[in-house]
């Protein structure tokens, strides 16, 4: 429902190849929006839920100032690779500013490289630290986009793991009441979502499989598409049973998380289509997003006065 009520909104609009049909406002906030749309239930739900749950939220009003610096940063990321591969775009997802025609690819890569500074501005005002992380994100990016540890799937894991620590340890951060430090649940949680992050993001990757053969891009689907789909399974299931023990889980919280995510490795093996693909990513996002709440849970309901906690 939603992405027909936004492909009709965009029907209705007149496309132009100028700077986001930047003679309105919303047309502006609309490409931006666009650009990273599909980035956030990936990427700006679980992060943020992970730095609240993690850092732990030092007051309510730092929520603002956490989801604006991943916004900022995702975008960052979102037209460096989207400048990339057009025509990978095109295939996989047409409605994106790029091959929609909203932007030029000259207006597109001028945002590109003026979000950096941007990013490193909005980074400062929270300290060195949070500069740092910044800094390491946009060093990645560069990585993964343009220096194309993106082509292999090798590769584009590791990166992509790495570059979610950066996001990670950037918004506890700034969501924590200290900024110069992460606590012991938060370096615990970033560790291991990094782990997690590196060993089951290829999930993302079935979905898009037609568009990145077209660019000769060598992700797991590709390579080795039985061992990859074969493996969602057992990783998603022992990291469900792990974490559950890490965070102390309930034993009925342990079942139901562990039933989630055999069910979404039933998925990837049974039912192949794209759009079973696109559902069953969707779901791992949701598995994500509550493995990403487990420190909080621990922190909250478990164990408030252990001195694990330092």
């Amino acid at each position: 429902m939603y992405d027909f009520v936004l492909n009709h909104l965009l029907a209705t609009m007149p496309q132009t190849s100028a700077f986001a049909q930047s003679d309105t406002l919303f047309g502006f906030l609309l490409t931006i929006f666009l650009f990273v749309k599909s980035d956030i239930k990936t990427t700006l739900i679980p992060v943020t839920i992970l730095c609240v749950s993690s850092a732990p939220l030092c007051t309510p009003d730092r929520i603002f100032p956490l989801v604006w610096w991943i916004f900022l940063h995702l975008l960052q990321f979102d037209t460096s690779n989207q400048i990339q591969d057009v025509e990978e775009d095109a295939k996989n997802k047409p409605i994106r500013p790029l091959p929609a025609g909203r932007i030029s690819l000259r207006h597109a890569t001028i945002l590109r490289w003026s979000l950096v500074p941007a990013c490193w501005i909005v980074s400062v005002l929270h300290g060195g630290p949070v500069l740092f992380s910044s800094v390491a994100l946009v060093l990645f990016t560069i990585l993964y986009n343009e220096l194309q540890a993106n082509r292999h799937w090798l590769t584009k894991n590791i990166v992509t793991a790495i570059g979610f620590a950066s996001f990670e340890v950037g918004g506890m951060l700034i969501a924590g009441c200290d900024t110069l430090r992460l606590d012991a649940v938060g370096c615990l949680s970033v560790a291991i979502s990094t782990a997690v992050f590196a060993t089951t993001i290829h999930t993302q990757d079935f979905k898009d499989e037609a568009g990145d053969r077209l660019i000769g891009r060598m992700t797991l689907p590709i390579v080795s598409p039985q061992v990859g789909r074969a493996s969602i399974l057992p990783l998603l299931a022992m990291w469900s049973i792990a974490l559950s023990f890490v965070w102390q889980l309930t034993w009925a919280g342990t079942i139901l998380l562990l039933c989630f995510s055999v069910l979404i490795g039933v998925r990837f093996m049974l039912l192949r289509s794209r759009v079973a693909d696109q559902t069953s990513f969707l779901l791992y996002n949701m598995w994500l997003s509550v493995v990403h709440m487990l420190p909080g849970y621990w922190r909250y309901l478990r164990y408030q006065d252990d001195p694990f906690i330092i």
